[in-house]
């Protein structure tokens, strides 16, 4: 028996189909089915049906994942383990992370891990929505999970605390002259992130909550809200660090600056292993290094 191919069969089903497995294990399509058709010729028996859309395990093939898919999975983890206690940073590193903090905080660390690791590949995938955890295989999910938990089979740790800000654009808050505190919120349109139901703020006088009623834009894309806030549709509660530049060139501006919005939290979350991988060790310990040489961004590892 060759056990790569009750890998591979492991694999293909665990990923959704030949490609998406491919992809994943950095290896060729063909290699992938020519494994599980010998698996499929030893056992005399038909594990996949395959079609031009989707993948179907048959009843053999059903049963023989429902005994092999634990222990194989277990064997990975001991592999990524035994890895884990080299030095080297090497293999293929899959991150995935919302965009208002993708986009902005993690080039620069990827850039600088590759030029240090020549042996290391990254894979970035930056997720307007909420990232499913570890669907994909992923070593590191960045999430917000300030609107979720994270299931005991995951370790969580706080990567990055960002600094938020309420903007909108000057043509908006010439009609709104007498803004000067949360409460005035009410009188304005508000583009809500994908969950939002209140915005919270601390200031000189204590603390004050703004209901978010009926906004008129919904989108946990804060490219998005923060488009709509230039185009003078609302008020976007967006990081400071991802609308710089509009600030900058006059085309938002912030409020309330002596009011402080509850900050974006984001988390590393990761397999629940022993042993942290070299690679993912490197990664987080440069996020760390480039969230302390900021100053609207603390880090807490």
């Amino acid at each position: 028996m060759n056990w790569d191919d009750f890998d591979a069969f492991c694999q293909v089903v665990e990923h959704g189909g030949f490609t998406a497995a491919a992809r994943a294990l950095d290896r060729p399509k063909s290699s992938l089915s020519a494994s599980v058709a010998r698996l499929e010729e030893q056992l005399s028996a038909r594990l996949l049906e395959r079609t031009t859309r989707r993948l179907r395990l048959t009843d053999a093939g059903e049963s023989l994942y429902r005994d092999i898919s634990k222990p194989f999975a277990q064997l990975r983890e001991l592999a990524v383990d035994a890895v884990a206690k080299g030095a080297q940073v090497q293999g293929t590193l899959r991150v995935a992370a919302p965009y208002e903090f993708g986009a902005h905080h993690l080039a620069s660390v990827t850039c600088r891990l590759l030029a240090q690791h020549p042996q290391l590949k990254v894979q970035v995938d930056v997720e307007h929505a909420r990232v499913a955890l570890f669907e994909r295989h992923y070593d590191i999910v960045f999430s917000a999970i300030e609107h979720s938990f994270a299931p005991s089979t995951v370790v969580a740790k706080r990567v990055y605390s960002l600094e938020r800000g309420l903007f909108a654009s000057p043509e908006l808050m010439v009609r709104h002259p007498e803004f000067a505190a949360p409460e005035d919120l009410n009188a304005l349109p508000l583009l809500a992130g994908g969950e939002d139901t209140t915005w919270s703020f601390a200031g000189p006088d204590g603390s004050a909550d703004v209901e978010v009623r009926n906004p008129p834009l919904r989108s946990g894309n804060a490219e998005v809200r923060m488009r709509a806030a230039m185009a003078g549709l609302g008020v976007a509660r967006i990081t400071a660090t991802f609308c710089a530049q509009a600030v900058a060139q006059g085309r938002l501006v912030r409020l309330l600056p002596q009011w402080e919005c509850a900050p974006l939290r984001i988390y590393a979350l990761l397999p629940g292993r022993r042993l942290v991988p070299a690679k993912v060790r490197a990664f987080l310990d440069g996020l760390e290094e480039e969230a302390a040489s900021q100053g609207s961004v603390t880090a807490a590892v």
